[in-house]
């Protein structure tokens, strides 16, 4: 599919959020947009793979099939290739075509939609599946104030997009995903701020991917214990080919679209585990350590810190003399991080500026990372206002476990306005932005007014503070200023003002009125 088909693609998908503006609130029909794409994507999926096991039957078009032996067997086969099961009646195109005969819909949709989950109970994609449409409410009345309303506009929005091919049998595996990777960054764009909370603007998510990938091609595994919609995850794989993914998030929409944004990546149930929970007090993968970590965690959440005992002995935070602060969690993700990090991993997330120079708790958690523990491997700066949502300076951390006792630290100052352009109301990085980031990571190179390897002597003899000024000088002299000139200059304007004032005076004479006082002579 060429770049073209692609932004048609996406501006198709996107028409419907047009089609539904003024009837429903941006925040309510976001859930419907998206969740009804996925319903489509597997309901495309079920019937490309169904038609292919009916090759050399009698009847090689599911949509007509209703031998019971055959159909057994296509589900059977579903749930171990697909993950889930779609009879034929309740294909995205026989809902529609019903819908569009009057025929009132909506309690044979949310059956439809109860049964793509239940058809996965007992299997492996079970934890996959469940509770994933719990979102569409096709009984809100936020949809419309009657039953028939309601109809109409679901009945709409699936006629609209039953319209759209989404041709997956010719595509690559991305290109769908993408597509609804933009649809969620439209609905970040516009979610003010709480669109932190599922998406990463992709510049910044392509920095952290190349980071994490820093001379490999192929990835075990990577976590995100603040995976949103999960579009940072899948970043990585764009980089390098990965085994697993895990993740967890807290919100429980967020999550629901994270699993959906997975399956409509194309991949598969069994490479994926996104779990539904708080990454600080219950997490879920802790027994596991992965070979890339990546992040962008609420900027300074709340979190029970030293009001739950147990954070004084969990492993995650012990050993680091104290813990994170209860209203700044900044320091105490990190930690997270740092603990489910692989030997050979690098991790890489995004913080805020205060987690380089704050004091107190968190100096000690900063000092401990960098002289006892040697983990620090980079500090990148980021423009400002790049993020949906706060425009509070931010940063990058780079950590590796594996680093050698006298390693330097890479510090980078891209918030120059060299460094981005303005973007409607954001700031964006450029393509020839991010290279320049992550090259100068990889090469670990000192640039003037960009870049700065610093020593970690350094680093001590600045008491640890990470602050990006005192390590690269980004100040520009301004041209030194001849007196003499601008006295010259000022004398010529003091005659020029002479002249005006004796010209304007004489007018006033001549009219036969009083010079004001500060023309007169």
């Amino acid at each position: 599919m060429s770049e073209d088909q692609k932004k048609q693609l996406e501006a198709q998908l996107w028409g419907i959020a047009n089609l539904l503006r003024g009837k429903i609130s941006p925040d309510d029909y976001r859930d419907y947009i998206l969740g009804f794409i996925f319903y489509k994507y597997l309901s495309e999926k079920q019937h490309l793979y169904a038609n292919h096991l009916l090759v050399g039957e009698d009847v090689t078009e599911y949509r007509e099939l209703t031998d019971e032996e055959l159909l057994d067997a296509i589900r059977e086969e579903s749930l171990i290739k697909l993950g889930y099961f779609l009879e034929p009646q309740d294909l995205f195109s026989e809902v529609t075509r019903r819908g569009l005969e009057n025929d009132y819909i909506l309690e044979d949709l949310q059956r439809i939609l109860n049964h793509v989950e239940q058809s996965t109970m007992g299997t492996e994609s079970e934890d996959d599946f469940n509770a994933l449409f719990e979102d569409l409410d096709l009984n809100s009345t936020k949809i419309g104030r009657t039953v028939k309303a309601r109809n109409e506009i679901i009945v709409k929005i699936l006629d609209y997009l039953n319209k759209i091919d989404f041709k997956l049998e010719e595509i690559e595996s991305d290109v769908l995903g993408d597509a609804y990777e933009y649809l969620i960054s439209k609905f970040a764009a516009g979610a003010g701020k709480s669109a932190g909370e599922f998406y990463t603007p992709q510049q910044v998510s392509k920095i952290l991917a190349k980071v994490v990938t820093t001379d490999k091609d192929k990835i075990k595994s990577v976590y995100d214990p603040t995976c949103g919609s999960g579009s940072l995850l899948l970043r990585v794989a764009k980089e390098a080919t990965v085994g697993e993914f895990f993740g967890q998030e807290l919100n429980r929409t967020t999550y629901n679209l994270a699993r959906m944004n997975m399956i409509l990546h194309d991949v598969h149930f069994r490479q994926f585990d996104i779990q539904q929970d708080d990454s600080l007090e219950n997490p879920q993968h802790l027994e596991q350590r992965f070979e890339a970590v990546v992040a962008n965690p609420p900027f300074s959440a709340h979190w029970k810190g030293a009001d739950n005992p147990l954070n004084e002995t969990d492993e995650r935070f012990s050993q680091y003399g104290k813990l994170a602060p209860k209203t700044k969690a900044d320091y105490a993700f990190v930690q997270h991080m740092i603990y489910h990090l692989a030997d050979n991993g690098i991790m890489a997330c995004v913080l805020p500026h205060g987690v380089l120079f704050r004091g107190a708790a968190e100096g000690v958690i900063r000092q401990y990372l960098i002289k006892e523990l040697n983990y620090l491997d980079a500090v990148i700066g980021l423009p400002p206002n790049i993020f949906y949502g706060t425009s509070i300076p931010t940063c990058i951390l780079v950590l590796r476990k594996c680093r050698k006792v006298d390693d330097n630290i890479v510090f980078i100052d891209a918030s120059g306005e060299d460094h981005y352009i303005k973007s409607g109301n954001q700031n964006t990085l450029r393509d020839e932005d991010v290279e320049m980031i992550v090259d100068t990571y990889r090469n670990r190179q000192t640039i003037d007014k960009f870049s700065y390897v610093a020593s970690l002597d350094e680093i001590s003899e600045n008491h640890y503070n990470l602050n990006i000024p005192r390590y690269v000088d980004t100040f520009e002299e301004e041209e030194p200023v001849d007196l003499d000139q601008v006295a010259h200059e000022l004398k010529g304007i003091d005659q020029d003002m002479k002249e005006v004032d004796e010209e304007i005076a004489s007018y006033c004479k001549e009219l036969g009125i009083e010079v004001p006082f500060f023309y007169a002579k």
